[in-house]
C-alpha cells in the first residue's frame, strides 16, 4: 500500500484538476483500512517533499480516529514513536504543526486509556527548551496548552506570539469537556489584565495577541466566554476609542466586537450590551480618514464600526433602530461635516437589517436623507446618495411610494460635481428603477436623456454603472421602454467590442444591457436583430476561456493564483446572462444557438476555482478535499470553508453558468437532449459546491433539467425508466439539501423547486419519497435543519434571533402543495405537521409569521377538503384574530382562510358563521383602504353562502356584497363570487331578485375586464344568458344604460347562451 499511496499524495498535489479528483477517490478507498496509518505515518517521516509530509499528516488526522482502536499495541507504539520524532525533527513548520495535530488527536483517546503516559513529560521539557521550535511545539498540543498559556500570560515571556494564539486554537478545536470550558473562563480575566497592561506600556502586539485569542474564543462551539464576554467588550471598545493608538490595534478591537455581533449576538442582548456598542461605533463612523489617503483603508476605522453596526442590524434589528436613529436625529444637522455624513451613513448601514423598522417612519428617514443629499459638503453627498442605494434596494415595495420625491432628487445627483456622488447616484437609481412599474413611464424622457448624455460623456468608470442604471429602467419600463431601445442597442455596439483589459467592465456591462434592452422589447422586436449581438458575445467568450486556460496553467505551475485577471472572468458571467435571458426570449428556437454555447457554458461551469490552496502556505484544516477521508465516510467533519483562498469572480462566473444551463435546458426542452447527461453531473456536482451562490443556481437548475429530461424521453420506448432516474437523483438532491445544506437561500429553493413538481407532475412524482420527504419538512418547521442552527452559545428567543422569513415561507409553501397534489389522503402528513406549524402562529410572534400560518392553513382547506374539519376549532380563534390585524397582508390571508374553513369545515364550522360574518364586515367599509381584502372578504362572503345560505342573512348580506364588485385586484376570488351569484340566480333565490339592475352594472365590466379569466366571464354570461330569459325585454333598459363595449359584450354571451 505504501508505495501506491506515494504516487496517490503526488498526484493529488497536481494541478490538473482530473488527477486530482482520480487521486482523491483512490485515496478515500484506500483509507477504509486500518494498514492506512502506518503507510501514511511513513510517509510523514520519510516523504521527500515537505508538501507530501504535510498532506500525510492531514489524511492521518482524519482517518486515525477511526482505526486506532483496531491497530495493534506494537503498531501504537510505532505511531506515537513517529509522530514525536516527526515533530521534534521535522524541519518545515507546516508539517511540524500538522504532525502535532495528529499527536492531538491520538492524545485524546490515549492518554486517558493510559497508553501514552511518556507524552506529558515530553511536552514539559519541550516548553523548557533552549530552542524556540520546541516550545513553539509545546503549544500546539492543546492538552498542555492551559499551563504554557498560563506561563506566558504570568510572564509575558518572549515565546513567539504567534505560537500562542495557534497553541488556543488547537486547544479549542478539541474543547468539549465541562472542566476545560470552566478553567478556560477562569483564564480570561489574566488575559484582559495582561492586555490592559501591554496597552498602557506600549506593547500593542502583545495586545493584539490577546484580541487574536478571543477570535478564537468567539469562532469556537465550546462555550467558553460565559459573562466575560461584558470585559471582553469592555476592553474592545476602550481601545476601539482610543485614537493614539495604531490603527491596527483599532481595527482588531472593532472586529472582536464584529465577531461578537456575528457569532454571539444574544449574549450581547443578554447582558444589554448592544446600546453601549452602538454608542461608540456610530461616531466611529465619523473618523472617515482624507479622500487622497487610501493607503489604509483595508484598517479604516470608520468602515469597521459600520460593519459592526451592519452586523447587529441584521441579528438585534429591534435593538439596534431606536440607538441608530436617535443618532442619526441627532446629527444630521450637525456643524461638523464628518457628523452629518455619519448620520446618512450610518441609516444606509441598517436598512438591510431594520428594514421593517425603518418603514414604520420612513417619512421621517427618507425626509434626513434627501436633505442630506443637498449639503454643500461632497462627503455628506455622497453618504446621501449610497444611504438612498440601500433604501431603493431594500426598502421595496414601500420606498417606491415616495417616487415623486425620490426620483427628482436623484435625477438632480446624477449631475453632480463629484463623482463619486454620480457613482452612488447611477446606483440608487438603478435599485429604485429595477423595483417600479408604469409610475415610470412619466419619467422615461428625463431618465434617459440624462443617462444617454452621461453614457457619451462621462469615463468609463461612470459609463458602467450608467449602463446598469439603464436596465434597471428598461427592466422596469418594459414594452414602454420601445422607443429608446434602438439608440441604446446602437451604442452598445460600440462597448461591445472594446479589447483593452481597463475596458472589459464596459463590455460586461453592455453585453449585460443588451440581454435586459432585449427582455423589455421582446422576441417579436429583437429576434432579427440579436444575432450580431451573440456572435460578439459568444466570440469574446471563446477568446477568453482560452486566455483563461493559457493563465490556469501558469498559475498552477507556479501556485500563485494572484495574476488572473477578474475581469475575464466578470466579462463571461455577464455573457452568461446575456444568452440567459436571450434564451428566454427566443424559447425554443434559441435551440440554434446551443452547439456554440454549450461548450462555453461547460468550460465555465468546470472551471478551477482556486479552492486547492497551495498546502506549503496553508493550514491543513485547508485540505478540504478529504472530507469524505474522515473517521466516518458519510460525515464531513470540517465546515465548508476555512482557510481556503478563492477566486470570487470564477465563483459568480460558475453561478452564472449554472444558471444559464438550467434555463438552456428549460427553454429548449427536448433539443437540449444532446446535453443532458453532462448537464445533470454537473448540477449534482454544484448542488453540494462549497459556495452557496453556486448550489443555489443548481438547486435551481435541477428543476428546468428535469423538464427538459420530461420532454426528450416522453416519446422514447424505455423513456419512463431513464426519466424516473433523473427523478431519483433531483429528489434526493433536493431532500438533503432541505435537511443537510446550511444556507436559507438554497433550502429555501430547495423547498420551492419541490413545489413546483408537485404541482408539475402531480403526486406521481413524490410516491417514493414521501417519508424522506416529509421528516425533511418537519425537521424544517421544528427548525432543527442545518441551516437553522445558531451559532451562539446562547438560549434563543423569539425577539430576534429566529427563522429567516424566505425561508420559512418557502417551507409552508410545500404544504398547499402536499394538499394540491394528494388531496384528503394529505391529512396524516398534515397531522405531523400541524403542531410544528401552529407554533408560528402564536402571539408573541411577529405578524408576518402569523400570516404565513393563515394563508398556508387557507390552501391546506381548499385543496384537502373535509378532512380540515377536524381542526377548525384550533384554527379559526387564530383566524378571526387575524381579521382585525392592522396589517392588510394579515387581513387579505384571514378572510380567505375563514372563507375555506366555512366552505370545507363540516358541521364544527357552522357555530363559527356569526362570528365569521361579524368579522368581515369591516372589512367592506370606507376604513379598509385594501382593495385586495375587499375582494377576499367578497370571496369568503360568496364561499359561505354557496355552502349554507341558510346561515347566511342574504337581505343583510347581498347589498353589502354586491357593493365591492366588481373585484378590483385579486381576480383569484372571481370564480367563488360569481358562482355564487349564479347559484343564487339559478335557484330563483328572491333576495337576489331586486338586485338585477346592480348585477347587469357588474356584469357588463366583467365581461369587458382584461384581467379576468375566460372560465370566470363564461360563468358571468351564463348568468346573465339566464336572466335574458327570465326577464326578457325588461332587461333591454338596464342593458341600454351601459357603455356600447359593454353592452354588445353582454349580447354576445346572451346569443351564444
Amino acid at each position: 500500500m505504501a508505495q501506491s499511496l506515494e504516487l496517490l499524495l503526488i498526484q493529488f498535489l497536481m494541478p490538473d484538476n482530473d488527477a486530482r479528483r482520480q487521486a482523491e477517490d483512490q485515496i478515500k478507498r484506500l483509507a477504509k483500512d486500518p494498514q492506512v496509518v502506518p503507510a501514511l505515518v511513513q510517509h510523514l517521516r520519510t516523504a521527500k517533499t515537505p508538501n507530501v509530509r504535510q498532506l500525510a499528516a492531514v489524511l492521518l488526522r482524519k482517518r486515525i480516529t477511526g482505526h486506532w482502536a483496531k491497530l495493534s499495541p506494537q503498531m501504537k507504539q510505532e505511531v506515537k514513536q513517529s509522530l514525536i520524532e516527526s515533530i521534534t525533527v521535522e524541519n518545515s513548520p507546516p508539517v511540524r504543526r500538522a504532525s502535532a495535530n495528529v499527536v492531538s488527536v491520538v492524545a485524546k483517546y490515549a492518554v486517558p486509556a493510559g497508553e501514552w503516559p511518556d507524552l506529558l513529560t515530553f511536552l514539559f521539557q519541550c516548553s523548557q527548551s533552549a530552542q524556540e521550535d520546541h516550545r513553539e511545539v509545546s503549544l500546539l498540543l492543546p492538552c498542555h496548552t492551559l499551563l504554557t498559556c498560563k506561563l506566558f500570560f504570568s510572564s509575558v515571556c518572549k515565546m513567539k506570539t504567534a505560537a500562542v494564539s495557534e497553541a488556543v486554537g488547537s486547544f479549542l478545536e478539541f474543547t468539549s469537556d465541562g472542566d476545560d470550558v470552566v478553567k478556560f473562563r477562569d483564564f480570561i480575566p489574566s488575559i484582559l489584565n495582561v492586555a490592559r497592561k501591554c496597552i498602557a506600556s506600549g506593547e500593542e502586539d502583545v495586545a493584539i495577541l490577546a484580541f487574536e485569542i478571543f477570535d478564537e474564543l468567539i469562532e469556537s462551539p465550546a462555550p467558553l466566554l460565559g459573562d466575560s464576554v461584558k470585559s471582553i467588550v469592555q476592553f474592545s471598545l476602550e481601545v476601539s476609542c482610543n485614537q493614539t493608538l495604531e490603527s491596527s490595534t483599532r481595527h482588531q478591537a472593532i472586529q472582536i466586537v464584529s465577531w461578537l455581533a456575528k457569532y454571539k449576538y444574544t449574549s450581547l442582548k443578554k447582558h444589554k450590551l448592544v446600546i453601549p456598542i452602538l454608542q461608540v461605533m456610530c461616531p466611529l463612523i465619523a473618523e472617515s480618514s482624507d479622500q487622497e489617503d487610501n493607503d489604509d483603508d483595508d484598517l479604516a476605522t470608520d468602515r469597521a464600526a459600520a460593519e459592526v453596526i451592519d452586523t447587529l442590524a441584521m441579528n438585534l434589528p429591534k435593538h439596534v433602530f431606536p440607538t441608530v436613529f436617535e443618532f442619526s436625529s441627532m446629527y444630521s444637522q450637525s456643524t461638523d461635516l464628518k457628523f452629518r455624513e455619519a448620520s446618512v451613513t450610518a441609516l444606509g448601514v441598517i436598512s438591510e437589517g431594520c428594514y421593517d423598522l425603518i418603514k414604520e417612519k420612513l417619512d421621517i428617514v427618507l425626509n434626513i436623507v434627501l436633505g442630506a443629499l443637498r449639503d454643500p459638503e461632497k462627503m455628506v453627498r455622497g453618504a446621501a446618495s449610497f444611504a438612498l442605494g440601500q433604501f431603493a434596494e431594500y426598502l421595496q415595495p414601500e420606498i417606491l411610494s415616495h417616487y415623486q420625491s425620490f426620483l427628482p432628487c436623484v435625477l438632480n445627483a446624477i449631475e453632480d460635481t463629484s463623482e463619486e456622488v454620480k457613482e452612488k447616484s447611477y446606483y440608487a437609481l438603478a435599485a429604485f428603477c429595477e423595483n417600479m412599474g408604469e409610475e415610470i413611464v412619466a419619467y422615461l424622457d428625463p431618465l434617459m436623456g440624462k443617462l444617454m448624455a452621461a453614457l457619451q460623456n462621462s469615463p468609463r468608470n461612470l459609463q458602467e454603472t450608467c449602463m446598469s442604471a439603464i436596465g434597471s429602467v428598461a427592466a422596469a419600463a418594459e414594452q414602454a421602454f420601445n422607443p429608446y431601445a434602438g439608440r441604446v442597442l446602437e451604442a452598445m455596439k460600440f462597448f461591445m467590442v472594446l479589447t483593452n483589459d481597463e475596458d472589459l467592465r464596459a463590455r460586461a456591462r453592455s453585453t449585460e444591457l443588451v440581454g435586459i434592452v432585449a427582455m423589455s422589447v421582446g422576441r417579436k422586436g429583437m429576434e432579427a436583430i440579436l444575432p450580431p449581438f451573440i456572435d460578439a458575445a459568444i466570440s469574446v467568450s471563446t477568446l477568453l476561456l482560452v486566455c483563461h486556460f493559457v493563465e490556469e496553467r501558469e498559475s498552477s505551475q507556479s501556485q500563485n493564483f494572484q495574476g488572473f485577471g477578474l475581469e475575464y472572468s466578470e466579462l463571461r458571467e455577464y455573457t452568461h446572462g446575456f444568452f440567459s435571458n436571450v434564451a428566454e426570449i427566443l424559447d425554443d428556437t434559441f435551440a440554434q444557438y446551443l452547439p456554440r454555447v454549450m461548450p462555453l457554458v461547460f468550460a465555465s461551469c468546470n472551471l478551477d476555482d482556486g479552492s486547492a490552496v497551495n498546502i506549503d502556505e496553508s493550514d491543513d484544516e485547508s485540505v478540504n478535499d478529504f472530507g469524505g477521508v474522515s473517521s466516518d465516510d458519510e460525515a464531513h467533519d470540517e465546515p465548508r470553508i476555512r482557510n481556503i483562498s478563492v477566486r470570487t469572480g470564477v465563483l459568480d462566473e460558475k453561478a452564472a453558468a449554472t444558471q444559464a444551463l438550467g434555463l438552456f435546458a428549460l427553454h429548449t426542452k427536448s433539443s437540449f437532449a444532446p446535453y443532458l447527461e453532462e448537464s445533470l453531473k454537473i448540477m449534482d456536482k454544484h448542488s453540494g459546491y462549497f459556495h452557496e451562490d453556486v448550489r443555489l443556481q443548481a438547486v435551481t437548475g435541477l428543476k428546468h433539467i428535469l423538464a427538459a429530461a420530461h420532454a426528450i424521453f416522453q416519446t422514447h420506448n424505455d423513456g419512463t425508466g431513464k426519466a424516473n432516474e433523473i427523478l431519483d437523483t433531483v429528489m434526493n438532491i433536493y431532500i438533503k439539501t432541505m435537511a443537510e445544506d446550511d444556507d436559507k437561500e438554497v433550502v429555501a429553493q430547495a423547498c420551492l423547486s419541490i413545489a413546483d413538481i408537485m404541482k408539475d407532475y402531480g403526486y406521481i412524482a413524490i410516491q417514493n419519497y414521501l417519508p424522506p420527504l416529509v421528516d425533511a419538512t418537519l425537521l424544517l418547521l421544528r427548525e432543527k435543519a442545518a441551516c437553522q442552527q445558531l451559532e451562539d452559545e446562547s438560549d434563543d428567543d423569539d425577539d430576534d434571533a429566529g427563522h429567516d422569513e424566505v425561508l420559512m415561507d418557502a417551507v409552508s409553501d410545500l404544504l398547499p402543495a402536499f394538499a394540491k397534489c394528494m388531496g384528503s389522503h394529505f391529512e396524516p402528513v398534515f397531522a405531523s405537521f400541524f403542531e410544528p406549524l401552529m407554533k408560528f402562529a402564536k402571539a408573541s410572534r411577529p405578524p408576518q409569521d402569523r400570516t404565513m400560518v393563515v394563508a398556508g392553513l387557507a390552501e391546506v382547506a381548499q385543496d384537502m377538503g373535509a378532512p380540515i374539519a377536524a381542526y377548525v376549532d384550533r384554527i379559526m380563534p387564530l383566524v378571526l384574530k387575524e381579521l382585525g390585524s392592522r396589517h392588510a397582508t394579515n387581513r387579505r390571508n384571514a378572510a380567505f382562510c375563514v372563507g375555506e374553513l366555512c366552505k370545507n369545515g363540516g358541521e364544527t364550522a357552522l357555530k363559527y358563521f356569526n362570528d365569521v360574518l361579524r368579522g368581515i364586515y369591516p372589512l367592506f367599509g370606507e376604513s379598509e383602504t385594501d382593495l385586495g381584502v375587499r375582494d377576499n372578504a367578497a370571496g369568503a362572503t360568496a364561499r359561505m353562502i354557496v355552502v349554507h345560505p341558510q346561515l347566511v342573512p342574504l337581505n343583510q348580506v347581498l347589498p353589502v356584497l354586491l357593493k365591492g364588485l366588481p373585484l378590483k385586484e385579486d381576480q383569484e376570488e372571481s370564480m367563488a363570487v360569481y358562482s355564487c351569484i349564479y347559484s343564487l340566480v339559478l335557484a330563483a333565490n328572491p333576495q337576489i331578485v331586486s338586485h338585477v339592475p346592480d348585477l347587469v352594472k357588474i356584469f357588463g365590466q366583467v365581461v369587458e375586464s382584461p384581467v379576468e379569466k375566460a372560465e370566470v366571464k363564461a360563468i358571468v354570461g351564463r348568468t346573465f344568458s339566464h336572466l335574458i330569459s327570465v326577464y326578457g325585454d325588461q332587461l333591454h333598459p338596464l342593458i341600454s344604460g351601459l357603455p356600447p363595449s359593454q353592452a354588445n359584450a353582454l349580447a354576445a354571451f346572451a346569443s351564444t347562451g
